[in-house]
């Protein structure tokens, strides 16, 4: 989307904002002010007059949509894109990804799953984690509950749903349908190579310090996605230090990082989450309108669930 010219994509991917500002408790007055200064300006200063739709990527929206509310009185009709991949994958991908950005340190994913309940008595938490929520995979699981609660804040028709699968055997279509929802034309694209594997590190302390830096070293380390976020207000032009540091945060980032094999979940392991997990699959394909027993198999499907008659003429209208 971000190559799209009706399209202005916020300035930083994922800027989290409704999930870290909750706005809930300001009056409709204020609402809208709030969200040009806060939301608007900061995040798309790069916006011009003849930008269609603001769009940005921010994941955590889907675990906690009622936050969206005042967005909603401001933008009834904004628009929800819903990505959604089968448990057994994503589970080791979110870990992965929570190693990789510093908010984990448990290298083996078992070991994590098992560190839950601790978790939630408020044990065990690394210091770097931004939000120990996210380290309860069991709850960023539950695909079928989060949905349900979007749909009933946001409006069903109002939300697409994109399963991973189809986005794997069929890219083309995927695309087409997106780009139907969001009212745009067709503008030709067909590159659907993988932009980026899953990433690792070589040494886990030096990822944290760089990606999750602490209170002193933060205006230092800190990368513009990280103050983008926390800052009290939008960062101010670098200096000529601040620029040589985020270059050279930059290459031992790089000088860090490497691919990483995707690895499957014991068969012990996978029979306790597909046990867990059963009902809310079962509960999300009824949502969608999707078949998804392949979900509880614990591995990919090789074909395509299709979506049945009523459901795809409800998604084909949703735009």
């Amino acid at each position: 989307m971000r190559r799209r010219p009706e399209v202005c994509f916020s300035k930083i991917k994922e800027p989290h904002f409704f999930t870290l500002a909750d706005l809930r408790d300001a009056s409709d007055a204020e609402v809208p002010t709030m969200l040009m200064e806060l939301y608007v300006d900061r995040f798309f200063p790069h916006r011009e007059a003849a930008t269609e739709l603001l769009a940005e990527g921010s994941v955590s929206y889907l675990y906690a949509p009622e936050r969206l509310r005042p967005m909603l009185k401001v933008w009834p009709n904004a628009k929800f894109i819903i990505a959604l991949r089968d448990p057994f994958a994503m589970l080791p991908s979110v870990h992965q990804r929570l190693l990789f950005q510093g908010d984990e340190v448990v290298k083996d994913f078992a070991s994590a799953w098992r560190l839950q309940k601790a978790r939630r008595e408020g044990r065990s938490i690394p210091r770097s984690c931004i939000d120990a929520r996210q380290l309860q995979y069991l709850e960023v699981a539950r695909l079928g509950e989060h949905v349900r609660r979007m749909f009933a804040t946001v409006g069903r028709e109002n939300c697409h749903v994109i399963l991973f699968d189809d986005l794997q055997n069929d890219p083309t279509s995927t695309y087409l349908e997106l780009l139907e929802f969001l009212g745009l034309e067709d503008d030709g694209f067909r590159d659907f190579s993988v932009n980026r594997p899953s990433r690792s590190f070589r040494y886990g302390w030096l990822q944290r310090l760089l990606k999750r830096p602490t209170f002193l070293t933060k205006n230092a380390l800190a990368g513009q996605s990280f103050k983008y976020r926390f800052a009290a207000a939008p960062a101010k032009p670098s200096s000529l230090i601040e620029r040589a540091l985020t270059r050279a945060r930059r290459k031992l980032l790089k000088w860090n990082q490497r691919v990483v094999k995707t690895h499957n979940l014991p068969p012990e392991l996978q029979e306790e989450i597909r046990e867990l997990l059963s009902d809310d699959v079962q509960g999300l394909a009824k949502l969608i309108g999707r078949d998804l027993s392949h979900w509880l198999g614990g591995k990919s499907d090789d074909g395509l669930s299709k979506m049945t008659p009523e459901i795809s003429r409800r998604a084909s209208s949703a735009a």
